[in-house]
This record gives structure tokens, sequence and C-alpha cells, in this order.
């Protein structure tokens, strides 16, 4: 039995942090996404979550090659699936180091880094603070 292998790589996104690993499948086998023991459209049911995330493995014609297995934490689901789809993209390149420039120009490799301002003293939030009166 040959030995089994991944790629394995972490994405983060607002609060979310995902911890992907990527399973080469041979032929024979079929491809899934698993996110904490769930498929993908039992995880996100809207669609364009779903879609957002798998966008890495689309746009360098990889899909159908890999079993991709993720846990993710933390954040809601558009932070999550963002955090998902920077972990697919980081370990695609760990699998084929040659798609880095594919996914570079696609935006894929850039970390998101906004995330929620705190709120301030003396402010209703981070930024609007109560209405002025002159008397």
């Amino acid at each position: 039995m040959a030995e089994e292998y991944y790629f394995e790589s972490v994405g983060r996104r607002k609060a979310a942090t995902a911890r992907v690993r990527l399973w080469p499948v041979s032929s024979a086998e079929e491809s899934s996404v698993i996110i904490n023991d769930r498929a993908l459209d039992d995880y996100f049911p809207r669609g364009k979550d779903a879609y957002h995330l798998l966008e890495p493995l689309r746009v360098t014609e990889r899909e159908g090659r890999f079993k991709v297995t993720v846990l993710v934490q933390g954040g809601g689901m558009s932070g999550q699936s963002g955090a998902v789809r920077l972990g697919i993209a980081r370990a695609l390149i760990k699998a084929e180091p040659e798609l880095r420039l594919v996914l570079r120009r696609g935006g894929f490799l850039t970390r998101d880094n906004r995330v929620k301002e705190r709120k301030k003293p003396g402010l209703k939030r981070a930024r609007k603070a109560p209405q002025y009166t002159k008397r």
C-alpha cells in the first residue's frame, strides 16, 4: 500500500482560520470538498460562498484532481470562505510551485487583512459620533 500524503496550508480572513489539506486523487477515486466533516453544499448553503472558495482550483484547471479537507473556525460565513480560498491557493503552490504566477495574477495569494475596527470611547461605534447639538 502506498503511503498517503497531502499538501497542507493555513488561510486566514477577518476572524476566521482555515487549515486546508489537498489530497491528490487518482482517476479511479472521486474528488470532493469536506469542510468540518460536512459536504461543501451543507456547510456553505449560499452558492456564492462555495463558488468563491473553489476559484483557485477553477482558475488553475485543477478541479477534480484533489480531494479537499478543511478545518475552519472563527468568523462568519464570508470570512470562512475567504480563509478557505486562501488556504487552497497556498496548498496548490506547495503541490505545484509553477502555479504561483497564475494564482498571484488572479489575486488568490494576497491576504486580505481588513478586520473589524474596535469601538472607541465616547463614540457610538468605531467612527460614528453622537449627534452634535449647538444649544
